[in-house]
């Protein structure tokens, strides 16, 4: 019997990376999963699967159920669109994942464009506020629900090459604790997962175009390593399921020991 037999979840940005290993992982524990991301279904036309694709015939290969959708979080009806397929699939909704996010290539403070900074911000703070207040009714309506927001280490630290990153990612632990304090008589309970270095695609590539990259974020933890990408699943997990039935309002940090 899987921890999250019966549930329904969305995962946002769920193609690559941490996302995917989300969706995979609630599958393998009986949830249903809206597998969201960017170009989610392509036309047809060729042989290649999209990443979504990809994820959710993963998890229809191991048994489990999952659709792909390729709506925006930037987008308020995107947002309502996803919220209304995942209903309308499953016939119900239990769990939200904010997990997309966007970090451009790194911008100095003295250099940035209002263009750059309120881009970060629409998809990184305002995307998990437009994905939480479409699920948030239905949940209240219906028993409560768990909603996780994933943030960074980078939220409490700040950085001139990452402040907008940094910035949206704080403001989106300060929107966590105030949805958990409002949602708590409804049954939602709404928590923060902060990642640290994990290996993904976005951090091979900078390893790429700056030689040393791995090594320096690595030693910036107290285990001295980059965290394979599977080790993320265990907390999700955690804050998705009841095992967290009296946790709301938190900010969980996996980070190898990465001061905040």
């Amino acid at each position: 019997m899987g921890t999250l037999d019966g549930r329904v979840a969305i995962i946002t940005g769920a193609g690559r990376g941490l996302g995917r290993e989300h969706a995979l992982l609630f599958a393998s524990q009986g949830a249903k999963v809206v597998v969201n991301d960017l170009g989610g279904a392509n036309d047809g036309s060729g042989s290649d699967m999209t990443p979504a694709q990809q994820t959710v015939a993963d998890i229809k290969a191991m048994g489990g159920e999952a659709i792909v959708n390729g709506d925006n979080v930037a987008d308020w009806a995107g947002a309502k669109r996803m919220v209304d397929s995942a209903i309308e699939t499953f016939g119900d909704l239990d769990i939200l994942v904010n997990n997309a996010g966007i970090n451009p290539a790194p911008t100095t403070v003295s250099d940035m464009s209002i263009e750059y900074w309120r881009k970060m911000f629409n998809v990184n703070l305002e995307g998990p506020l437009r994905m939480a207040q479409q699920v948030a009714p239905f949940m209240r309506d219906n028993g409560g629900g768990s909603i996780v927001n994933i943030v960074t280490m980078a939220a409490y630290s700040g950085g001139s090459n990452v402040c907008a990153y940094g910035s949206s990612k704080a403001g989106l632990i300060n929107l966590t604790k105030s949805m958990a304090q409002e949602w708590a008589p409804w049954n939602i309970r709404v928590n923060a997962l902060c990642p640290g270095p994990f290996m993904t695609e976005m951090v091979a590539g900078a390893e790429r175009v700056r030689e040393g990259f791995i090594d320096m974020i690595a030693n910036g933890t107290l285990m001295k390593r980059v965290a394979d990408a599977d080790e993320i699943v265990g907390p999700v997990l955690y804050l998705a399921s009841d095992a967290s039935s009296y946790v709301t309002g938190d900010e969980i940090s996996v980070s190898g020991g990465m001061q905040k």
